[in-house]
């Protein structure tokens, strides 16, 4: 719009000095040429975009009436009208700009009808008003379409900004259950064995130090791997029985030692991903702490069992069972009113790699739990 602008002023000045000849009229037509010419160049159209509203108004007061000068001088600067056109509507008011529009437009009637020579035209009459019709037409629609289209911008912003809250409570919610989860396994198994063999070796303090001592030896052991499994899990690593380079095979080995329960394989091992790896050592960790705690077994026996197309973890003892229709997210082997976390975390962990959890129980009867996870989706 600019550059028609310029075009429109350039063709009328040159209209009217080559129908012309050079009179008193021409300079002041020549300098009013360039003097709207360095008015629009200077003014707010291309200047900042913050340009206070007090300047606005009289620079393009000054620039109208400068045209409407020169085209009482010379009617065919009337069509620089359809610039003029935009630049109110876009500056002003709408009330104001439909007022300048109407006035530009008389402005524009009145030249071309000075212009015919041949009588009046119908046309000369009609076609302004019809242009300044549809330039405002467009102008209004353009208007609309852009308000929409920022409406849109800011919806999608508030809708972004919403979705990175949500993802950022959500990851919140994930890392608070999996370090949950690392404690219940980990720690809180850890802990749970000191406390007990610390218990035995303050009975037997006196009457058998020798026992003691090693109570108090084994304690310190467990101590040492709970600090390295801390350290590991808060940076999300591997549990300290795999990290320490050995198999799943060979971890789960070490866990079921560590619980004195017995460790057993079926099917031929296969190379598993170190997430499924890691979920396995920590639901063995967690299905044997809750034997521990709550059981009251005699024997416990782990196997990993390869199927094919899954890989299934038993978890089995002799203790005093439970209903499981009655666990609702109690720890698994937990007698009725027990607090757990136990069975519900290792129903998330499996339920993370796409797998099932089974538990078989009867009061006075023991406890199965079966961890099935697809290898196709691990």
């Amino acid at each position: 719009m600019h550059a028609a602008f310029f075009l429109l002023l350039g063709a009328s000045l040159a209209r009217y000095l080559l129908r012309h000849p050079w009179e008193i009229r021409s300079p002041w037509i020549i300098g009013l040429s360039a003097a709207l010419t360095l008015l629009y160049v200077l003014g707010p159209v291309f200047g900042p975009r913050a340009t206070p509203r007090r300047f606005v108004r009289p620079w393009l007061f000054t620039v109208v009436t400068v045209w409407m000068v020169l085209v009482v001088l010379a009617p065919s600067f009337a069509w620089c009208a359809v610039p003029l056109f935009y630049t109110g509507l876009r500056i002003l008011p709408m009330r104001a700009a439909l007022v300048l529009v109407v006035l530009l437009t008389v402005f524009v009637v009145t030249a071309q009808v000075q212009l015919s020579s041949g009588g009046f035209d119908p046309n000369l009459v009609i076609a302004p008003p019809a242009v300044a019709a549809i330039a405002t037409a467009v102008f209004v629609h353009a208007e609309r379409l852009v308000t929409r289209q920022r409406a849109l911008i800011d919806d999608l912003i508030r809708t972004r900004r919403e979705l990175a809250a949500t993802e950022r409570r959500e990851g919140t919610l994930a890392e608070r259950q999996r370090l949950a989860m690392e404690i219940h396994d980990t720690l809180a198994q850890g802990l749970s064995s000191q406390q007990m063999l610390l218990q035995a070796a303050d009975r037997t303090w006196d009457t058998d130090p020798q026992a003691a001592r090693r109570h108090v030896r084994t304690a310190a052991s467990i101590a040492e791997h709970n600090l390295a499994e801390a350290r590991r899990f808060v940076h999300d690593l591997a549990p300290a029985d795999l990290a320490e380079g050995g198999s799943l095979e060979e971890a789960l080995r070490t866990v079921a030692a560590r619980e004195s329960a017995g460790f057993r394989v079926d099917g031929a091992p296969v190379a598993l991903p170190d997430r499924v790896q890691s979920a396995l050592v920590r639901i063995a960790q967690g299905a044997l702490a809750n034997v521990r705690e709550h059981a009251g077994a005699s024997t416990a026996a782990v196997t990993l069992t390869y199927l094919g197309d899954q890989v299934v973890l038993d978890v089995a003892d002799d203790g005093r069972g439970f209903d499981p229709g009655d666990v609702s997210g109690a720890a698994a082997d937990a007698p009725s009113g027990v607090r757990g976390h136990g069975l519900p975390a290792i129903r998330a962990r499996v339920r993370q790699l796409g797998g099932t959890l089974t538990v078989e129980s009867t009061p006075g009867e023991g406890t199965v739990l079966s961890a099935a996870i697809p290898l196709e989706v691990s």
